[in-house]
């Protein structure tokens, strides 16, 4: 990667954003030089304190900023490239739905402002797979040509819905100011920095195999899931932010489709296997099967992406993290 490039990071502190810091801290580690970054955050000392390991580095600048408050953003620099993962869906749901909404289209669109008056190379944005709408059942793999779209009236689907409001808005910032936007739809992901207290399934199976007696399943196992490793996705993003095609969308995930029930017994079996598993509810075999899947053949074959760690090895390196055993 090109050192002389200068990435303006936003949500750097969330999910995304410490997937991408430990992604170029091991660059560094291998001997490849990392570009400049610029990370914008609300609370930039209170992350240095919590992460001190990945801050306390030349080509890392901090700052302290607000997406949703145009006037804190960091105007006075220079950026090549911005790559925008603010607002994720890990610490969303503390938010009203139309805290969330105002926080992803206005956010986005304070930072589409900064692109175009700093003058940068290329935009990406982090997207969700949640701009689909519910997967058809009978459609094993969602391709990024779906166009199918969440409820608008439901206020539930405030998420979805402003995220793909904020797609629309790249658009419209690359026909109006000629700014090269692209977008990174993710579906779900596992890693050291994924959270397991919140409404992460893969995570909360991981907090039982390490701290519970056993293993609960809230629903009826039924449900189809994919995961990504963390690793796989700081270069997923970063393929993308360089060299993903201007005005389009590429899904970011795993294809391999796991349910609910056998991925609780695949984590008992990784960190615990001496503790049982509890599956809350009956299955309905009349209900259509809930599916979240990507299909990811764009981004392999456009831009050479694939999952190069297996969900078994994903699981056993983020279990080994949250048990301290991982810097």
């Amino acid at each position: 990667m090109d050192s002389a490039n200068h990435i303006l990071l936003t949500g750097g502190t969330g999910f995304f954003g410490r997937a991408l810091l430990r992604h170029w801290l091991e660059q560094d580690r291998q001997g490849y030089k990392a570009p400049h970054v610029t990370l914008l955050s609300r609370n930039p000392q209170r992350f240095a304190s919590q992460f001190p390991a990945l801050v306390a580095h030349p080509w890392l600048r901090m700052v302290q900023g607000d997406i949703c408050a145009a006037a804190t953003l960091p105007r006075d620099a220079v950026f090549t490239h911005v790559l925008h993962a603010a607002a994720d869906s890990t610490t969303g749901p503390l938010l009203s739905p139309q805290e969330r909404f105002d926080q992803i289209v206005h956010g986005t669109r304070n930072v589409l402002d900064l692109a175009v008056h700093c003058g940068a190379k290329r935009f990406l944005l982090t997207s969700s797979g949640g701009v689909y709408g519910a997967q058809p059942p009978d459609m094993a793999q969602i391709p990024e040509h779906c166009h199918t779209l969440p409820d608008p009236l439901n206020a539930a689907h405030a998420y979805s819905i402003a995220k793909r409001m904020a797609e629309h808005l790249c658009a419209l910032y690359m026909q109006a100011h000629g700014l090269p936007t692209v977008v990174a739809r993710c579906f779900a992901f596992v890693g050291p920095d994924l959270p397991l207290d919140v409404h992460f399934a893969i995570g909360n199976f991981i907090r039982d195999a390490l701290q519970a007696e056993s293993i609960t399943v809230q629903g009826d196992g039924s449900p189809l899931r994919s995961y990504l490793d963390q690793r796989d996705l700081a270069h997923w993003l970063l393929t993308m932010l360089f060299h993903g095609q201007a005005g389009q969308a590429y899904n970011v995930g795993s294809d391999n489709a796991i349910n609910i029930r056998d991925l609780a017994h695949t984590v008992r079996d990784l960190i615990a296997p001496h503790k049982p598993v509890h599956i809350l509810q009956k299955a309905d075999e009349t209900s259509a099967r809930n599916r979240y899947i990507p299909c990811i053949a764009k981004a392999r074959n456009a831009l050479g992406l694939k999952v190069t760690i297996s969900l078994e090895d994903a699981i056993r390196f983020a279990a080994s993290a949250h048990s301290g055993n991982s810097a």
